[in-house]
C-alpha cells in the first residue's frame, strides 16, 4: 500500500494520467426542461493500486470562487453517494418516472460547491482495475484522502476555499477518519465537519435502540420488563454485548419487532414504499441492508448474517438489490440510462448503477468500535466546527446513542439543550433541538428518519447554511 501511494504522489508531480477539468464538464445533463446555469463536473479520480473513484461536483449557484468546498458521502458502508444528490440535497431530484428531474429549491449548492463522492471503488459508477472490492475502514480512508488531493490538483482553483467533510449514516466512520487525514495536511483548508444519522459508537447505537424502541411504543410492558430483569443490573442495562440467555432471547424479539415486522427502519412514521409484503415477505434472498452494520444487536449476529447474504449473494449476482423500504428504481433507471451515463463520462469499466453494493458491504473490514480517538483529535485542534446531527426518528442510527457520544466527549458545555428554530413555510418553526459545546454541537432535527435533508429539506438547509457559515444554530 506504501509503494502504491507513493507511486501516485509521483506521477501527480509528473502529471502523468492528467485529465483536464474540461474533459469532465457536463455539457448536457437528460431529464431536464433547462439546463442549469451553474458548472457541473463528472468523471473519475484515481487513487492508489488501480482505484478509480466516480465524483460528480457542482459548483455554487451563489459565487463557486469564495464557496466552500463540501465533501459528500453517503454511507453503508457500500452505498451510493449519488443517493445523496438524486433524493436528498443535490441541486436535481429524480422524479418517480426515472427519467425526469426537478430543481431542488433546497439545494446544498445553493450556497456551496458540493462534491459527491462514490466510494469506495465497486460502489455505483466507481470501480477497480482488479475487480478486487475487499476493503476496510483505514484504506477507504485514506483512498478518501487520496480523491480529494487529486480533485484540488484538477479544480487548482478551488484549493484555497474553506473545505468541509460531511456524511450520513456509516459516513459516521468515513467522515472523522478522512478527517484525521486531512487536518494534517496544511495545504487543505478544512473547516469542519458534519454526520448526519451517523455510526459514531457501535455500543451506544445498540443499547440506545433498545429504549428508543421501547419509549416509541414498540416493545410492550411485557417484553420490557423482562429486559429490566435480564440484561440490567445496578441501574445499568447492557443490550449490546450481554451473554445471558434469557436477555439474548428478548433482543432476538427487539430484533425482530425493529428489523422484521414491516417497519420503516429510516424512518418510524414513514409508510414503507412497495408495502409490507414485498419488502419483508418469503423473497429475502433478494436484500441488502443499506447499513447493515448497524443494524443488528452486536458484532457475532452481523458476522452471521453476513455469512447468510455471501451464500445468498453467490446465487442471485444479477438481482438488483434494494434496502428495506427504499425504492430506488426511479434513480436506478436514470443513472443507468445509456445516455446519461454518456453524459457523465461513466467508463464502460464501470458495473450498472445501484444504490447499495452487496459485495462491498459484505467483505467490508469494519476495524473501529467506535470514533471518539478521532473525534478528541478534530476537537483538541480547537479550530474546526463539528456538527453531529440526527432525524430523532431514525432507527437505523438513532439520536440517542449519538447524543450519548457526543456527550461521552466530555466538552465545555457553551449552550444548554434547547430547541432551534428555522422560517418554514407555515411561518417560524422549531426544527429540533440543539446542545453545544466548544468547538462540537449535536442538534436533532424533529419529525426527520435518517435521510434529514429528504425527510426535512428546509429545516436541512437552514441548518447546513448556519453550520458552514459559522453562525449561531
Amino acid at each position: 500500500m506504501r509503494v502504491a501511494v507513493l507511486c501516485y504522489f509521483l506521477s501527480s508531480l509528473l502529471g502523468a494520467g492528467d485529465a483536464a477539468p474540461a474533459a469532465d464538464e457536463v455539457a448536457y445533463l437528460p431529464g431536464l426542461q433547462k439546463q442549469p446555469s451553474f458548472k457541473q463536473y463528472s468523471g473519475y479520480l484515481s487513487v492508489a493500486d488501480g482505484k478509480h473513484l466516480h465524483y460528480w461536483f457542482v459548483a455554487s449557484q451563489k459565487d463557486p470562487s469564495s464557496d466552500p468546498v463540501v465533501l459528500w458521502l453517503n454511507g453503508g458502508p457500500g452505498c451510493s453517494s449519488l443517493d445523496g444528490l438524486l433524493t436528498e440535497h443535490g441541486p436535481f431530484l429524480i422524479q418517480d418516472d426515472g427519467a425526469t428531474l426537478q430543481y431542488n429549491e433546497y439545494s446544498w449548492n445553493k450556497i456551496a460547491n458540493m462534491l459527491y463522492l462514490e466510494s469506495p471503488a465497486g460502489v455505483g459508477f466507481s470501480y477497480s482495475d482488479d475487480k478486487n472490492y475487499v476493503t476496510n475502514d483505514t484504506e477507504v480512508s485514506m483512498n478518501n484522502y487520496l480523491a480529494l488531493k487529486e480533485f484540488f490538483r484538477l479544480f487548482p482553483e478551488f484549493h484555497k476555499n474553506e473545505l468541509f467533510l460531511t456524511g450520513e449514516s456509516y459516513g459516521g466512520i468515513y467522515i472523522p477518519t478522512l478527517a484525521e487525514r486531512v487536518m494534517e495536511d496544511a495545504s487543505l483548508n478544512l473547516q469542519g465537519v458534519a454526520v448526519g444519522n451517523g455510526l459514531s459508537s457501535y455500543e451506544m447505537n445498540d443499547n440506545a435502540l433498545v429504549y428508543f424502541a421501547y419509549y416509541h411504543g414498540l416493545l410492550g410492558s411485557r417484553l420490557w420488563t423482562s429486559l429490566q430483569t435480564f440484561c440490567c443490573s445496578e441501574g445499568k442495562c447492557n443490550f449490546y454485548n450481554n451473554r445471558n440467555k434469557n436477555c439474548s432471547d428478548d433482543l432476538a424479539e427487539v430484533q425482530g419487532i425493529v428489523y422484521s415486522s414491516g417497519l420503516n427502519i429510516y424512518n418510524l412514521y414513514a409508510p414503507c414504499p412497495g408495502g409490507i409484503q414485498e419488502r419483508f415477505g418469503i423473497e429475502r434472498s433478494k436484500l441488502v441492508i443499506r447499513d447493515l452494520g448497524n443494524l443488528f444487536i452486536n458484532h457475532r449476529r452481523t458476522q452471521l448474517w453476513n455469512q447468510k447474504l455471501r451464500g445468498l449473494a453467490s446465487q442471485h449476482l444479477s438481482v438488483r438489490l434494494d434496502p428495506p423500504c427504499t425504492n430506488s428504481t426511479p434513480s436506478t433507471l436514470y443513472l443507468n440510462n445509456p445516455y446519461v451515463r454518456a453524459a457523465l463520462h461513466i467508463s464502460p469499466k464501470a458495473q450498472s448503477w445501484v444504490i447499495c453494493s452487496s459485495e462491498v458491504n459484505l467483505y467490508y473490514g469494519r476495524l473501529y468500535p467506535d470514533v471518539r480517538k478521532q473525534y478528541m483529535k478534530l476537537l483538541g485542534a480547537l479550530k474546526y466546527r463539528v456538527l453531529v446531527y440526527n432525524g430523532d426518528v431514525d432507527m437505523a442510527c438513532n439520536f440517542m446513542g449519538d447524543e450519548w457520544f457526543v456527550e461521552s466527549l466530555n466538552q465545555k458545555v457553551e449552550v444548554l439543550r434547547r430547541p432551534w428554530l428555522y422560517s418554514g413555510e407555515d411561518g417560524q418553526q422549531i426544527g429540533g433541538f440543539i446542545k453545544e459545546f466548544d468547538n462540537i454541537a449535536f442538534l436533532t432535527v424533529k419529525g426527520s428518519g435518517h435521510m434529514v435533508p429528504t425527510d426535512k429539506p428546509i429545516a436541512a438547509f437552514a441548518m447546513f447554511s448556519r453550520f458552514i457559515k459559522r453562525q449561531p444554530y
